[in-house]
């Protein structure tokens, strides 16, 4: 039976209680002169991420440092400049936005969403692009999954030792395969997790335009791709995504040797990275639970809730 964390009543957007959220877009509408608008929080399992009226302020998790705020924004900047499809920075506010205990805020210009939801291979053409841009003069990290498991695992208070074990053991059996992979696109700039919900429509450019720029890196393009094909497998948007999307690409990464094991590592860090945050997501860990079983099952087909 999946445990619960019942001492937990609310979801902590970005780790911020409900009386700090409040105080932190308080001081934010104030600042940003948009006293006059609703907001509306859009999203809150990593950063806390709200509407207020032409904008979206996001609230960096709690604990996140100004320099890395500092290049995401430098980064997007930079983007920008390069004419690349990314929801622009709000151009008339200063970034990053420097809160209360110490929070900060980028600021963004809302895009309306029309109903039709984005498809997978909307994500194509923009992360082609990406793939191909030069070196930016932002200092951008190196792509290092088997790290980030191993530091999600190690702030992990949720698994009983049991699951804890069959992670670890697997981290070591991945980190080994990893070895002999053999890739075959160009390293370049990747977005560390695109996905449905990582990209916008921009009705006035006529385009798809990527978001969340937290996770950018400088690594393999087969793992963007990988990270695509999963999203489209596990949350239920079906396989015929997955051609559009390939299609649309020119690549499937299905059909090259080390998609089994880049797919064991991404799928193993979106559970460990969602079993870190799980205290401060009530309702998180049993999904988490119920993806470990699915590991150990082998349950390759088998549709995961988002979270």
């Amino acid at each position: 039976m999946c445990r619960s964390l019942g001492h937990m009543t609310e979801p902590l957007p970005g780790g911020f209680t409900s009386a700090e959220l409040t105080a932190l877009t308080t001081q934010a509408r104030t600042e940003l002169d948009l006293d006059g608008h609703e907001q509306q929080l859009l999203r809150g399992h990593t950063n806390a991420v709200v509407r207020i009226g032409p904008v979206v302020l996001k609230i960096a998790r709690k604990g996140t440092t100004a320099p890395a705020v500092e290049r995401t924004v430098a980064l997007v900047r930079w983007l920008q400049e390069q004419g690349f499809p990314t929801v622009p920075l709000h151009s008339h506010h200063r970034q990053p936005l420097h809160l209360y205990g110490g929070a900060l805020a980028t600021v963004w210009t809302y895009l309306p969403q029309p109903a039709e939801p984005l498809a997978a291979a909307d994500l194509a053409a923009p992360l082609a692009t990406l793939h191909q841009l030069p070196t930016p003069p932002v200092p951008v990290r190196r792509l290092d999954n088997l790290r980030a498991i191993r530091r999600s695992l190690s702030a992990t208070r949720t698994l009983d030792p049991d699951d804890m074990a069959f992670l670890r053991d697997r981290a070591d059996r991945l980190e080994r395969d990893l070895e002999q992979v053999a890739y075959v696109l160009a390293p370049s700039l990747v977005q560390g997790d695109p996905q449905h919900r990582n990209a916008l429509h921009d009705s006035a450019g006529g385009r798809t335009v990527l978001c969340d720029w937290d996770t950018v890196a400088h690594g393999r393009p087969e793992w963007d791709l990988v990270t695509v094909e999963i999203h489209c497998r596990r949350f239920g948007h079906g396989p015929q995504h997955w051609v559009d999307f390939t299609a649309a690409y020119g690549f499937d990464v299905t059909a090259w040797s080390g998609y089994q094991t880049l797919r064991d590592i991404r799928e193993l860090r979106m559970i460990t990275t969602n079993a870190r945050k799980a205290r401060h997501t009530p309702g998180s860990l049993c999904e988490v639970q119920r993806r470990i079983k699915s590991l150990r099952e082998d349950e390759d087909g088998l549709l995961w809730n988002i979270l």
